[in-house]
């Protein structure tokens, strides 16, 4: 095997691993190789410029690597201490140079000036523990050989991914589970994950579609030794703690924990690019890294459709931060074409129309750079979603408590579409049943209406119980911010964030989500996140001055995509004809879907959401279980567009 020799500090190696341990030995070289190789190709985009490969008598290691420079070495698996420990692993440790500074005054030796080997070495030290100090996205696995002990971990919210299956004396492991989805020989369909989908517009971790195949939750590490079952452990949990200080003190706190983490985020020795929206978020990021990089280069994309497009904004805020910006206008054409390889690229299905344009800005931004910064994070740190001022609009039903019950059944009488209604039910049903997170597709009736074989022992409130549990002490916004946190995050926007852009061979990073700036975050009090009628006011704050005042106080518009008249016109018979062909009637009324469908047609009601969960899911099933051979044309096509 080659080693990594001496490559520059910072040396950012995009990527992406498979792997698979053996509880029993088995002579070298012949078992596997075979196998790990189908598993390695099915993550190419993940690294196409380069594989390797390790195996000893219980365990293959696979590894893909996109070289951001182009230097001997940068190979892995990668082995320390005369190879007793082997390591593949994906992501960017960001202060690995003063961990390795320090190991270095104990006597610990370094053939690299990689973060590879950092990782190694304090996993010499520490064992498990040594997650507990690292800073930055990752997911990572160790195999001792010498003590027969497979460690594997992920960082603290989930940047990266890791999946794995346990069947009988196998454990596979993959950066993505259609790689594990290849080689497994029994695949069983998770009903109760379909109904969380259905609720959610993805499907909560560490659930899968496939029973077998399991996320590693953000903040897991996972041990597994020889003949024994995996152990999974938490060595972090994001939760809030509000201290009261100065508004003053807090708005100093957060611009210097942001300029530090952009910093360290945009160490590369290649020209770091950066999305960039019409929004506050991306704005902060690209007004912070011009401090450290005036060349730095944007890339945005939006639609023809008025009112669906910050294309405007971006190019203005480009213009006043003095820097260049790239952008492209999306056609539902487009769309409809990339879809299947979206879907594909998802793993699970997810149905966030956003998700869809982030996947057309990566493509975008690989034309330009093999790096990119982006906003993700700010809304669950900082209290950024408008739905977050909930809890104070709400704020007299705490004196009808009384007559709250008798409000409720007149409001369930209201006809849908009546005003008042909606605020009447928010009002009188308790938050832990009415806030699921930031997406909230179908309603529990509604799910028993259309899935054969709905499960009533599987409600909604299975998935968010233990976050209310644990948040119980928390105000009403912090408990909102909480749930979003540990479910819409990790499973709806960093699963977007990741697979859209490894699907184009494009790092993505994500200053905010740092442990530094949720060390900040996590005590500003509620009263200052939502304060004075707008959301993330400490970050505006602290941002005053540097990003453009055209944006500062903009009203939140996200990343929309105009699928609510698309499928009333140029979408609706493409539609159809998935939901029409879709071999899916196991599980589904299908009439109900056409119905919505057709009403949606006729602008009865705005179903564009429950149908794009619908549509998502069929277009997953067809792929993956439907027409299996599509699972390998898929990653062909990529490399022929």
């Amino acid at each position: 095997m080659k080693q990594v020799k001496n490559l520059p500090e910072e040396v950012p190696i995009m990527c992406g691993f498979v792997g698979c341990l053996s509880d029993i030995t088995k002579d070298t070289g012949k078992k596997y190789n075979k196998m790990i190789h189908a598993m390695n190709k099915m993550i190419v985009h993940r690294g196409p410029d380069d594989d390797g490969y390790f195996e000893d008598q219980n365990i293959t290691m696979g590894f893909r690597r996109l070289s951001i420079i182009d230097l001997e070495g940068g190979h892995q698996p990668l082995s320390y201490d005369n190879e007793r420990y082997w390591m593949t692993f994906n992501g960017e440790i960001y202060n690995y140079i003063e961990l390795r500074d320090e190991l270095k005054k104990e006597g610990y030796d370094f053939k690299t000036d990689s973060d590879s080997e950092v990782i190694l070495a304090m996993y010499a030290k520490h064992r498990e523990d040594c997650v507990k100090f690292f800073r930055g996205m990752f997911a990572f696995v160790i195999w001792d050989q010498q003590e027969k002990v497979f460690f594997a971990a992920r960082d603290h919210f989930g940047i990266k991914p890791f999946y794995y299956a346990a069947v009988g004396d196998k454990f596979y492991y993959a950066s993505e589970s259609k790689a594990i989805f290849k080689v497994l020989q029994d695949k069983t369909f998770d009903k109760d994950a379909l109904q969380d989908y259905m609720t959610y517009q993805f499907v909560p971790e560490p659930e899968s579609l496939v029973k077998e195949i399991r996320m590693l939750e953000p903040g897991h590490y996972l041990l597994k030794k020889l003949g024994k079952k995996p152990e999974i452990k938490r060595y972090y949990y994001a939760q809030f703690k509000p201290v009261i200080r100065p508004e003053n003190e807090y708005i100093k706190k957060v611009r210097d924990v942001l300029f530090d983490s952009v910093e360290k985020h945009m160490r590369a020795d290649v020209p770091v690019g950066s999305f960039l929206s019409g929004g506050i978020d991306s704005s902060i990021i690209v007004a912070i890294a011009k401090q450290f990089n005036e060349h730095i280069e944007t890339v945005s994309v939006g639609f023809q459709r008025e009112g669906y497009s910050e294309l405007d904004v971006a190019k203005e805020t480009a213009e006043k931060l003095g820097v260049k910006n790239y952008s492209s206008i999306i056609t539902p054409e487009e769309f409809m074409k990339a879809f299947p390889h979206f879907v594909w690229n998802m793993d699970d299905p997810l149905a966030d129309p956003a998700a869809v344009p982030q996947y057309f800005v990566a493509k975008e931004a690989r034309k330009h750079v093999k790096v990119a910064l982006t906003g993700e994070g700010a809304d669950e740190l900082f209290g950024g979603y408008t739905i977050y001022n909930e809890p104070n609009s709400l704020r007299p039903f705490k004196y009808t408590k009384p007559i709250n019950g008798l409000l409720k059944r007149i409001a369930q009488i209201i006809p849908e579409g009546v005003k008042g209604r909606s605020y009447l039910l928010r009002g009188t049903v308790p938050l832990e049943e009415r806030y699921v997170g930031n997406a909230f597709i179908f309603n529990e009736p509604e799910k028993h209406r259309f899935i054969k074989n709905y499960n009533v022992k599987h409600p909604l409130q299975t998935i968010t119980h233990p976050f209310y549990h644990d948040s119980i002490d928390y105000d009403s916004i912090s408990r909102m911010q909480f749930i979003d946190m540990h479910t819409w995050l990790n499973g709806d926007l960093l699963h977007n964030a990741d697979r859209t852009t490894m699907a184009h061979s494009l790092e993505l990073r994500t200053p905010f989500l740092d442990k530094e700036v949720f060390a900040v975050a996590s005590q500003i009090p509620a009263n200052l996140r939502i304060a004075h009628g707008t959301t993330k006011y400490i970050l505006r704050k602290a941002v005053e001055g540097v990003v453009p005042a055209h944006v500062l106080n903009r009203k939140k518009l996200g990343f929309p995509v105009p699928i609510r008249f698309w499928l009333r016109d140029e979408m609706y018979d493409w539609a159809r004809d998935i939901i029409t062909s879709s071999q899916t009637d196991k599980f589904f009324d299908k009439d109900y879907f056409l119905k919505l469908l057709e009403e949606h047609r006729l602008e009865k009601r705005d179903n564009s959401r429950k149908l794009w969960a619908i549509l998502t899911f069929m277009m997953w099933y067809r792929i993956y279980v439907e027409s299996p051979e599509l699972v390998d044309s898929m990653q062909a096509a990529k490399f022929d567009n």
